[in-house]
């Protein structure tokens, strides 16, 4: 686990930062460097041999356990850490980028509840086509930033309209951005949005 940013308790908001496959916590770290805003925390576990799970997302979920109900226990244990320190759910916040992403967004929508901000740069929630989400409890307004290239290798577009609807249905506020012909990585415009929305969270 590494940190950056003001202690959680101190801080306006603390957002967990998580990390794609084959990368570590100083890498998705630099995307709060990123954003220069001085009043947030960030949190960033870091995934054993760098991968949180070892297939692709849209794998038969049954392929990527038990490394994907892991990676989601990790997740929840940070969150439960935080609030066991008085920080509320509301000033919490996930960000995640490709695996991380679509782990955040996984996360999210198992345990819907009102957050500071869910950010998935390239990524979707988890799952083959036709998986059910009978996702149980409602956002309540929690608003969800989602961004992805048209033609990214990893993440069919698809994924990220299903996963828009998905996140709409259980009450957040939704912003999905497409990129036309984007590399699959983090660009400067998404950097200014993230920017953007959580500079505008209270």
């Amino acid at each position: 686990m590494r940190f950056a940013g003001p202690d959680p308790a101190r801080a306006r908001l603390t957002m967990i930062l998580v990390h794609g496959r084959n990368a570590a916590a100083e890498n998705i770290l630099d995307v709060g460097r990123r954003l220069q805003i001085d009043d947030i925390a960030y949190a960033a576990p870091e995934a054993a041999g760098h991968t949180w799970y070892p297939h692709s997302f849209l794998a038969p979920i049954a392929d990527n356990e038990p490394s994907l109900s892991s990676a989601l226990g990790v997740l929840e244990e940070l969150v439960g850490s935080l609030e066991a320190r008085g920080i509320p759910g509301a000033r919490i916040g996930l960000l995640g980028f490709s695996q991380g992403a679509c782990l955040a967004l996984e996360f999210a929508a198992r345990h819907a509840r009102r957050y500071a901000a869910v950010v998935g740069l390239s990524g979707g929630l988890i799952g083959p086509p036709g998986t059910p989400r009978d996702y149980q409890g409602s956002l309540a307004g929690t608003p969800v930033l989602l961004a992805c290239s048209d033609t990214d290798p990893h993440i069919p577009l698809e994924r990220v309209y299903e996963s828009a609807a998905v996140f709409r249905r259980l009450g957040a506020t939704v912003l999905k951005i497409v990129y036309p012909h984007m590399a699959h990585t983090i660009v400067d415009d998404e950097i200014e949005r993230v920017r953007g929305l959580l500079a505008s969270r209270p």
